[in-house]
């Protein structure tokens, strides 16, 4: 059985430079992810804890990394797909990795099969400014400080659609960011970049500013496509109601987890 972790959104997201590219850091998140494995059988089976992927997308991934189509293959979904925690990337990343793919042709697989990717094949993917459109890193970046977060999905889940570019500008942004930022400047990239991206894109009513200042967060993070939402704390820092307080607030699927750190 193969793991690949998600991740809960990202730090920034948006276009940068002359040509526009969708560029993103990701805010890496260890504890959920998705399972991956391959049993030999008569015919083609998938079996999904989560529908993440479908017949069609699993199949043309094992003909593209050349494995064997006679097998049952078992996705194991830690959250709902659609959410902006990367799960359907997880899934490529896993079952090609679990079909025997070379690690350096995975981020060209998964972009094949998806049209978009997380940069969750990297061993560090916090690390690199990312652009999900082509699947390649623009240029490496310093690890994010060391954080707590307090993530949880508010509002209706939403695939990404691989043509849709509709996103603020963030060259000032990723200039702060390239510059290594600690852990209060990287929490109000991460607020700016939320705040654009909700500004232009919507949804009208989204209560993390509110809550995060409610729970004295340092400050807030969002997926730019999906309902992944984080308040950004200080290692141990996050209060013992704010899992009850995101409950309250119309939050679900609320997890506490660490990243980042250098």
């Amino acid at each position: 059985m193969v793991y690949v972790a998600g991740h809960y959104g990202e730090w920034l997201q948006g276009l940068l430079g002359s040509d526009s590219a969708l560029v993103l850091v990701t805010l890496a998140c260890p504890i959920v992810g998705v399972s991956a494995s391959l049993d030999v059988s008569e015919s083609f089976a998938i079996s999904q804890s989560r529908e993440v992927l479908s017949a069609d997308q699993c199949a043309a991934l094992l003909s593209i990394a050349g494995a064997d189509p006679h097998v049952r293959v078992t996705l194991d979904v830690n959250l709902p797909p659609g959410g902006g925690a990367g799960m359907s990337t997880a899934a490529l990343v896993a079952l090609a990795r679990a079909a025997g793919a070379e690690e350096a042709a995975i981020p060209a697989i998964a972009l094949e099969i998806e049209g978009a990717t997380d940069p969750l094949m990297l061993e560090r993917p916090d690390t690199a400014l990312w652009a999900p459109r082509a699947a390649r890193v623009v240029t490496q970046t310093p690890p994010p400080p060391a954080a707590e977060i307090v993530g949880g999905f508010w509002g209706p889940t939403s695939q990404t659609d691989p043509a849709d570019l509709d996103f603020p500008l963030i060259d000032d942004l990723a200039a702060d960011w390239a510059k290594g930022p600690d852990l209060e400047t990287a929490a109000r990239i991460a607020a700016a970049s939320t705040d654009r991206t909700t500004a232009l894109r919507g949804p009208a009513g989204d209560p993390t500013p509110e809550i995060a200042r409610t729970l004295n967060a340092i400050g807030y993070a969002r997926a730019h496509t999906g309902p992944a939402r984080a308040l950004i704390f200080a290692p141990g820092g996050a209060p013992a109601n704010a899992t009850e307080a995101m409950a309250e607030a119309g939050y679900h699927e609320i997890i506490r987890f660490g990243t980042g750190g250098r």
